[in-house]
């Protein structure tokens, strides 16, 4: 017989689904091209794998309500990373265990004996908070029919150290030492430890990394990937690791490690030791994830990030739903003169949306001055590339602002070479007192020339700045009316050498 709480969350999940189908995505704050949940609650991206023509994006979520709790796993599908299909809840809480953070892997060689390799099965590894007792621990679930339906493993749990909080496996194959390699944090520790498998259900400890960068917080949600470095004939690993609090706009945030990986170790890359490396530096972007079995033409990988910080992100002013997630990215590694950094820019794919292109001549902004398009009337689902000349000019930058006085302003500050991000007056901002303000970044422009891609959705701005060197996340809460645009130049004049704006459309 099926219990009363599994029977009230497959028909909350068969509902939600429903609803999701119907889901205007019209309402107040609801993004137009990121993905959100038709209702309730929604946190970290898990289980993001690539299968058989899809696309599968898994993550925290709540079937009960808007708040975190019961977390369980839902799902939806895309066949190009743009457009997504809501699906049933996948993973239910059940049993005094909530299904915490994870990834999946489709094991084509069938080491776990779930499927077979005409079918292999598609595996979720998973981290078990229990209710009843300080305990978590990791867990197997799998699917033989691409994802739709769910068994949990009879042996669970397959890794148990006793402890409080050990969770967020990230599971990938590593082709050099043929085992599975599983990445976790010990959140309270500073650490993240690395287990080998050859079937994905037996572990043994291989090594820890850590204490190193940021230790403000506790450490959450490790990933583990190896890419190329562009300009050279060499790869690196990229370890990032979740942090909250501690990140670099205040609350949660995402730093990341440079090294190599032999199949047991990580070691940091000495250009990069003792110092911190932060993936993104708005306050929105947290527990980012990793697409399995996918990687673009140039060796690249794609995540996403929650879109969202722990500081406020139970009290963000949006119903029925709450979150979203970032756009997809491509990440990949550079050679820069101090060092190896990350870079990100935003997947091709998201092309497809664009239509009403407006490209702008070359003009020059006098000293203490603005400009204004003409007949610039934007609604908040738009693209925008800028390159500015910033030689003289102590200030340059945007103000989006809409006809009930809600501004959003972005300034390079000369002097200090920063670029500063000012939400103050961009709508709702008292739901929370820890919804902080301003930020600000260090940006150097490339020989006086500074490029930033914007993408403005409903309730964010996401921007990559110089060829995707610094990115910054941004959640904002103005009301539904158009924006204008106003450049502006203080101290000396600027140059506007380019200007492109595509209107985007919605992917629901």
């Amino acid at each position: 017989m099926i219990k009363k709480t599994a029977l009230l969350l497959i028909l909350f999940g068969i509902s939600t689904c429903l609803v999701a189908q119907d889901a205007t995505y019209k309402e107040q704050y609801r993004p137009q091209f990121h993905f959100s949940p038709a209702i309730n609650w929604m946190n970290d991206p898990n289980g993001m794998v690539y299968y058989d023509g899809e696309y599968h994006l898994f993550y925290q979520y709540n079937p009960f309500g808007d708040k975190w709790g019961h977390m369980s796993w839902g799902h939806a599908v895309s066949t190009d990373l743009v457009h997504w299909e809501h699906l049933p809840v996948a993973l239910y809480e059940e049993n005094n265990v909530m299904i915490f953070s994870g990834s999946a892997v489709v094991d084509h060689q069938n080491t776990t004996g779930f499927g077979t390799i005409d079918n292999p099965p598609m595996v979720a590894i998973y981290t078990g908070h229990h209710t009843d007792q300080k305990r978590q621990d990791q867990r197997l679930a799998y699917s033989l029919d691409k994802g739709r339906t769910w068994k949990k493993y009879e042996g669970n749990p397959v890794l148990d150290e006793q402890m409080a909080d050990f969770r967020d496996p990230k599971v990938i194959w590593h082709e050099e030492s043929e085992q599975w390699i599983m990445v976790l944090a010990i959140p309270l520790e500073f650490k993240v430890a690395f287990y080998g498998s050859d079937d994905l259900k037996n572990w043994n400890k291989l090594s820890e990394f850590g204490p190193s960068g940021a230790v403000g917080g506790i450490w959450e949600c490790p990933l583990l990937f190896e890419v190329p470095v562009d300009g050279t004939d060499e790869t690196k690993w990229v370890l990032q690791v979740d942090l909250n609090p501690g990140g670099p706009a205040g609350g949660s945030g995402s730093q990341y490690f440079v090294g190599d990986f032999d199949g047991i170790t990580f070691v940091q890359d000495p250009t990069s030791a003792g110092r911190t490396l932060w993936a993104d530096h708005g306050p929105d972007f947290y527990a980012v994830h990793s697409f399995e079995n996918v990687t673009t033409d140039d060796g690249n990988h794609i995540w996403m990030a929650w879109m969202n910080n722990w500081d406020y992100a139970q009290d963000i002013p949006t119903s029925p739903w709450r979150s979203s997630m970032t756009i997809p990215r491509e990440v990949g590694l550079k050679q820069y003169a101090d060092g190896i950094y990350l870079t990100q820019q935003p997947i091709k794919e998201l092309r497809k949306l664009r239509s009403a292109h407006r490209v702008f001549s070359p003009f020059t902004i006098s000293k203490n001055d603005r400009w204004k398009p003409d007949e610039w009337r934007q609604s908040l689902s738009f693209e925008m590339i800028i390159e500015l000349d910033v030689n003289e000019a102590t200030e340059t930058g945007l103000t989006f602002k809409n006809s009930s006085g809600e501004e959003i302003q972005i300034t390079y500050l000369s002097a200090t070479k920063e670029l500063q991000f000012d939400r103050s007056d961009s709508g709702e901002t008292d739901f929370n007192e820890k919804f902080s303000k301003r930020h600000s970044v260090s940006v150097i422009p490339e020989n006086g020339s500074l490029k930033l891609h914007l993408f403005i959705d409903a309730s964010s701005i996401e921007i990559f700045a110089n060829e995707g060197r610094i990115s910054i996340t941004e959640r904002v809460f103005p009301e539904a009316k158009p924006f204008d645009l106003s450049i502006f130049s203080k101290g000396g004049e600027s140059m506007v050498t380019r200007l492109e704006v595509w209107n985007l459309a919605s992917i629901w």
